[in-house]
């Protein structure tokens, strides 16, 4: 069994059929105890989930609503999380991924910018991380990720009606 929020425990006693007002006073008890934290919850949640699955502060978040910790306990638990650990991460699951990759490398590159994209990381983290990882593959995926040009692929994302292609 794993820690639970207040809001999960509160369905869990509806499930069971307690009423409102005795499961309010046994969640009051707990919180009084220290028996539920939702911060402690949400900074664990967010250490766990990023290091183990790899998951951006985007994706973090929607977890911890789903689990229905408050958007103020939530935003102190992810920042611990900063730009830059982020893009580390995002790094460092590219270049897991990418030594099993096969294909051309446009298809590896959509699939890589997918899987991030997947785990809630930014376009622009996204991209860079995955050119910077073609670039140091081999020769002709170098050359690839030479003509991308991930502001560009970031500003499409922005703006879908742009007219530039960002492969040169």
């Amino acid at each position: 069994m794993r820690p639970c929020t207040r809001a999960e425990l509160a369905g869990a006693l509806a499930g069971r059929g307690i009423s409102e007002e005795v499961a309010a006073q046994v969640l009051d008890r707990y919180d009084e105890v220290g028996i539920i934290d939702d911060a402690a919850f949400a900074r664990a949640w967010v250490a766990s989930r990023h290091a183990g699955r790899g998951l951006a502060r985007r994706a973090l978040a929607n977890e911890l609503r789903q689990r229905g910790v408050d958007g103020d306990v939530a935003s102190e638990a992810l920042g611990e999380l900063d730009a830059e650990i982020e893009a580390e991460t995002a790094r460092a699951l590219v270049e897991r991924k990418l030594r099993s990759a096969r294909g051309e490398p446009e298809a590896v590159f959509r699939r890589l910018v997918g899987m991030l994209a997947r785990k809630g990381y930014p376009p622009g983290v996204a991209i860079r991380a995955v050119k910077d990882a073609l670039a140091a593959q081999s020769a002709e995926a170098a050359e690839f990720a030479d003509r991308i040009d991930a502001d560009a692929l970031t500003e499409a994302e922005a703006d879908p009606d742009r007219d530039t292609h960002p492969l040169t």
